[in-house]
């Protein structure tokens, strides 16, 4: 491949995560999480959010959102969420399978945000005893399909599921993306989430994210659970550190700002210059684009790594280490299609 747009999952960990990894590997530091380096990084991540919360490290998004569904509902219930969340599409039955058989009601919505009134529809279905009710509502920020909720969005989505006393849970593993693109992080906790997924991997860092709890009473027993579920960590800072480097250095934001930039630069492209058409607006690092069958498998054999989506058309990814010559490249070959 020559550059990849797979996924911002796809570029290695960028300089501060790595020094911040370096730098946490010298002496020695108390075990499971009770060192210096995670404290830090669990600081900057509170200052960020402007919110007194629990927080911990795993080792995957999946983990970190089906623990935190598992707080949320309880095994005959279920959670409400976009049909093409990250949790309904990519985790293979892992919040029924960390939450013992909760369920998932996915609902519809244009470029991945939840519609207001299938929503409403869904909360004002009758509870019988034949079906899992629902019990908590999932959102994504930046969604599946790179939109980004507007506080006002998530405010109208949130309250009526918060009077029914049921909890929220948010999905972040792009949240720095969402960030830069002018959300602001501090709505978070006031907006009513009680759960939190911050994205560690797809901003930078390893294979690190970071359980928010803003409801503290989520965090009974938190360790016992985390540490049932094999996540977590011996040497705690080294899950820790790559987070406290991007966040220190601000690298965690301007990353995802670059990243967002360079979506940008080919939204405009492909828009002005290719035969091809977006499909979905572009707001974080995400380009959606509707082409052909063959005119994909053309840019590949090209040796350009993207994919089609669920909706049929083909995913482009920006990340922190995405470059402008790549992106003026791949508009060249897509001209050529």
């Amino acid at each position: 491949m020559r550059y990849d747009f797979g996924s911002d999952n796809t570029a290695g960990m960028a300089p501060a995560a790595l020094r911040g990894l370096v730098e946490a590997n010298e002496g020695y530091a108390r075990a499971y999480g009770a060192d210096d380096v995670t404290a830090r990084a669990a600081d900057q991540i509170r200052q960020r959010l402007d919110a007194d919360a629990e927080v911990r490290f795993v080792f995957s998004g999946t983990a970190a959102n089906a623990i935190a569904l598992s707080m949320l509902a309880w095994p005959h219930e279920a959670v409400l969420a976009h049909h093409a969340a990250h949790i309904c599409t990519d985790e293979t039955g892992a919040p029924g399978f960390f939450g013992q058989g909760v369920g998932l009601i996915g609902l519809p919505g244009f470029s991945g945000k939840i519609e207001l009134p299938s929503l409403q529809a869904a909360l004002e279905e009758p509870e019988v005893g034949h079906r899992q009710p629902a019990a908590a509502l999932s959102l994504t920020q930046s969604t599946e399909y790179g939109t980004v909720y507007t506080e006002e969005e998530l405010r109208h989505l949130i309250e009526p599921v918060k009077a029914r006393g049921y909890g929220v849970h948010m999905d972040g593993a792009r949240l720095a993306n969402a960030a830069a693109a002018g959300f602001d992080l501090t709505q978070i906790a006031r907006l009513g989430v009680d759960i939190l997924v911050f994205g560690g991997a797809k901003a930078g860092a390893n294979c690190a994210e970071a359980i928010v709890m803003f409801d503290k009473s989520l965090a009974r027993r938190i360790d016992n659970r985390l540490k049932q579920a094999g996540q977590v960590a011996s040497k705690g800072r080294y899950l820790a550190a790559p987070f406290l480097g991007l966040l220190e250095s601000g690298d965690w934001e301007s990353g995802a700002a670059h990243a967002n930039l360079m979506a940008q630069r080919l939204a405009a492209g492909i828009v002005g210059h290719t035969p091809f058409v977006l499909a979905h607006p572009v707001e974080a690092n995400a380009v959606f684009v509707r082409m052909p069958p063959h005119a994909h498998q053309r840019l590949n054999e090209l040796g350009w790594a993207c994919y089609r989506f669920d909706d049929g058309s083909v995913r482009f990814v920006c990340s922190w280490a995405t470059q402008v010559e790549a992106v003026d490249a791949v508009l060249e070959a897509m001209r050529g299609l």
